[in-house]
């Protein structure tokens, strides 16, 4: 009943988690962060960039499950700044399409993984 999904285009779990877990036709996945798969390093250069790598990794996990962005419902955006959130709108909104794009919730918290800037997960559905 329940898919573990896994792919070596997107950065490895680095605890007892996984990149996306499969139950029937829902697809929940992690949190992702900017780190480039390759390296295994932070892509910190400006949120610009750190967006496009989450955004980039969360793409990954999706094709990992035969999905893409059109499948996505719902999204959780965590971000450290709110000033930054015009900035992490332009590139998230890149890659949907504006009049099926899914749910969404931002949310300003105190702290994240590494001390990154954003962290983004998603619900799909097939």
């Amino acid at each position: 009943m329940k898919k573990i999904i896994f792919t070596e285009k997107a950065p490895a779990p680095i605890g007892p988690y996984n990149q996306a877990v499969l139950v029937g036709n829902m697809l929940y996945t992690s949190g992702q962060i900017a780190i480039n798969p390759l390296t295994n390093e932070l892509v910190l250069e400006d949120i610009e960039t750190e967006t496009k790598q989450v955004m980039e990794n969360l793409k990954t996990v999706l094709e990992a499950a035969e999905m893409t962005f059109e499948n996505v419902i719902k999204v959780s955006i965590f971000i450290s700044d709110m000033n930054n959130f015009s900035k992490i709108n332009t590139i998230y909104g890149a890659y949907f399409n504006e009049a099926t794009a899914p749910a969404r919730e931002t949310v300003q918290v105190a702290g994240l993984p590494k001390n990154v800037n954003v962290e983004i997960s998603a619900i799909a559905v097939r």
